[in-house]
């Protein structure tokens, strides 16, 4: 990096480059950390990010349900509203209902709750999207097993959890957080219901994507390359894609 710097770059780029890159690769002597804004008790924002603009686990979601959004057709089922169906589906999907665990309020269709799967249909859906959903729910064992009675022959589902993360505290008081997850923890548990050749899991985040969204700083305030840079000792969220057979 020292000597591509000198070749290509004038002096004073030169040295904000390096200044840079020093900041990327070079860990501060015992004592001199400079935490600035970070050194807190209380997170930047308490509302995720939302208050100033992309949660960082959306902005992975995002990335996620983006490079798998042809698998969004058909009959779709997701949790709570339809909004990601209609944005990654699209003209593809015939038919959307909407789980909720006790709201049968539209735009509800189907109140059933994922552990027990009673009022799920089975063999119905092509695509599950469960997103940031299985945490909440002690019996993760049983809510795979219904996803996977619930797909179609060679239905997907979608599904993120958390990694690094922090409590939502309004979902602990209802109705409880139970678990955070690994790649590894997350393909042994899908591979209880679905084979595991048909299994894909992906972690995203680093060091300093799982420090922003513990604070609740926003993707925008990251450089994209910053947050892209996968590093599988700090999995921020994970995302599983798994395919019932045909």
């Amino acid at each position: 990096m020292t000597d591509i710097a000198a070749r290509l770059l004038p002096r004073t780029a030169r040295r904000s480059v390096m200044r840079w890159w020093r900041t990327l690769t070079q860990r501060p002597r015992v004592g001199a950390v400079d935490f600035g804004d970070l050194r807190r008790l209380q997170p930047i924002s308490n509302e995720w990010g939302f208050d100033r603009g992309t949660p960082i686990d959306r902005f992975y979601i995002d990335r996620f349900l983006t490079a798998e959004a042809s698998a969004v057709r058909g009959r779709v089922l997701e949790i709570g509203n339809a909004a990601m169906t209609r944005r990654y589906g699209g003209d593809r999907v015939t038919r959307s209902d909407v789980l909720h665990a006790a709201d049968a309020a539209p735009p509800v269709t189907i109140v059933g709750d994922l552990a027990q799967g009673q009022g799920i249909p089975s063999g119905a859906f092509d695509c599950a999207i469960i997103t940031q959903t299985i945490q909440l729910i002690y019996d993760v064992h049983a809510v795979v097993r219904t996803l996977h009675r619930i797909l179609a022959p060679g239905g997907v589902a979608l599904v993120t959890v958390p990694g690094i993360t922090r409590i939502s505290r309004y979902d602990m008081d209802r109705w409880g957080q139970f678990w955070c997850f690994t790649t590894r923890s997350a393909r042994q548990l899908f591979e209880e219901a679905f084979a595991p050749a048909n299994i894909d899991v992906t972690a995203y985040g680093n060091v300093l994507a799982a420090t922003a969204f513990l604070h609740g700083i926003a993707a925008e305030e990251l450089d994209p390359d910053e947050l892209s840079r996968p590093d599988p000792d700090f999995q921020t969220l994970i995302a599983v894609r798994a395919q019932k057979e045909p």
